[in-house]
């Protein structure tokens, strides 16, 4: 009887544990691109005028650190982070200029992310160093070829195939580009027509490196952040006008690209990830979602909405932060980000389509 016990111990043990191997599996990788919405800490190891956030207040809230500064540019989790905990990921996505981003880290994904990071290669030169959308698809090719070497050749492009890549991008080609002085002063549609070409040979590569399964996000109402409503005159949205065009017509174009994408490349699935209207929609019935305001940054100074001197040390900080929509004068809180995520995920065609992530995960 004795033996019978053990013998049914250690089945017990071993069905167990190879559960929780095909759990572990299972769980896709999460590759992260984009810019400062994303960052998890890359620009740390950059030299860079004022794109950074590894200082205090940022990350007050993320309990990850113990509420230490991280280099995120807000005061807890990005949408990125939110998104692999919903995806199951025990680990967030280390920044890929991290010494210790190897080995076995590499198997819950990378983040590629830099603040400033644009689309095109001059996107934020006022910032000094950055990582542009073409730099973080060297690193990935980088990433690629150690996890070859780190789990085979075989079990890396199946890895790949079932990781899901996130990217958000495209609001510093706005900001930091074509809204300023190192802008080529050309009509809008030739401007987007360029971050089209661009993007498009972006993505193909990134199919190319086995990547199958990616959330592209369009561009937030960049006209409502805090630094934009404390500088211009706002319209009737309580945003400024011209931005937000200039948003929704780039976004009109990224849906029809992502489209032609899912046409043209065998196995794609390419979401769009509607983040302009669901930012939109918290911004205007921010009440109902709990939120006290829906224009000031709950870090900063500076104007109407203390848009203006970045969040730090000696600026203003509000009292509660799940209150705000905004964290600084450019980035939402860490209460707005999971709400977006949330609805990513799990969300309808309104906020991410052809199909959610939990669907794009399950393919």
């Amino acid at each position: 009887m004795a033996f019978l016990s053990a013998l049914l111990l250690l089945l017990l043990s071993c069905c167990t544990g190879s559960q929780a191997d095909l759990a572990y599996d299972v769980r896709p990788a999460v590759f992260v691109f984009g810019d400062s919405h994303v960052d998890s800490g890359n620009n740390n190891y950059l030299i860079t005028s004022q794109s950074k956030a590894n200082f205090p207040p940022n990350g007050i809230d993320f309990k990850a650190s113990g509420g230490m500064p991280t280099g995120r540019f807000t005061n807890g989790r990005t949408i990125a982070d939110i998104l692999g905990e919903e995806l199951g990921q025990p680990n967030y996505a280390t920044p890929f200029l991290d010494p210790d981003t190897a080995g076995a880290a590499l198997l819950n994904g990378v983040n590629y992310a830099s603040g400033a990071g644009g689309i095109l290669n001059k996107t934020g030169a006022l910032y000094v160093s950055r990582l542009g959308m073409d730099l973080q698809i060297d690193y990935f090719n980088t990433s690629r070829q150690q996890l070859d070497d780190f789990v085979g050749k075989i079990e890396a492009r199946e890895r790949v195939n079932r990781a899901i890549f996130s990217i958000t991008i495209g609001s510093n080609d706005f900001l930091n580009n074509y809204l300023t002085f190192i802008s080529d002063f050309e009509p809008p549609d030739t401007f987007i027509n360029r971050l089209m070409i661009a993007l498009k040979a972006q993505l193909t590569r990134l199919y190319y490196l086995d990547a199958r399964k990616v959330v592209m996000g369009s561009i937030v109402p960049i006209g409502c952040i805090p630094y934009q409503t404390s500088l211009a005159p706002v319209d009737e949205t309580g945003c400024v006008s011209l931005p937000n065009q200039l948003a929704m017509k780039y976004n009109r174009r990224l849906r029809d690209l992502l489209s032609e994408l899912n046409q043209l490349l065998p196995g794609a699935n390419f979401l769009y990830a509607n983040l302009y209207d669901l930012y939109m929609e918290i911004i205007e019935n921010h009440q109902s979602y709990g939120f006290v305001t829906a224009t000031d940054a709950c870090c900063g100074d500076g104007g109407i909405h203390g848009g203006i001197v970045i969040c730090g040390p000696a600026t203003t900080l509000c009292g509660s932060r799940s209150e705000y929509v905004y964290w600084d004068p450019y980035h939402p809180t860490e209460a707005a980000n999971l709400i977006v995520a949330k609805k990513l995920v799990h969300g309808d065609a309104r906020y991410i389509s052809p199909i959610n992530v939990q669907q794009l995960v399950n393919i």
